[in-house]
């Protein structure tokens, strides 16, 4: 079975520190978070309201919505409190030389 390509997301020196990005990589809105040196990657829409996650509060691995204050673990996608009930879709994440990579299947 083939492993799923690795797409060329951002340049590193795009990435903000201890914050969020929201990037389009092969048509997929994404937020891509940096959180004490690591690098996470999510769909960008909250589950709960369809608001862009890159415009909330990143506090921590926590990302809140800025529609109605939900939360989620960016590490996993994992709700953190209401009204958010949904995960988020995760996607891996390496660093190669000076870009960042998604791996989207």
């Amino acid at each position: 079975m083939n492993n799923p390509p690795w797409v060329d997301a951002l340049a590193a020196d795009m990435l903000p520190t201890n914050d969020v990005i929201g990037v389009v990589v092969a048509g997929l809105d994404l937020a891509i978070y940096t959180v004490d040196g690591a690098v996470h990657a999510t769909d960008n829409l909250c589950t709960h309201g369809h608001a862009r996650l890159c415009d909330g509060f990143l506090d921590g691995h926590e990302i809140e919505c800025p529609l109605h204050q939900g939360r989620f673990d960016v590490r996993d996608g994992q709700p953190a409190c209401a009204p958010v009930t949904a995960p988020l879709r995760c996607y891996p994440v390496k660093l190669e030389g000076d870009r960042v990579l998604v791996q989207l299947d």
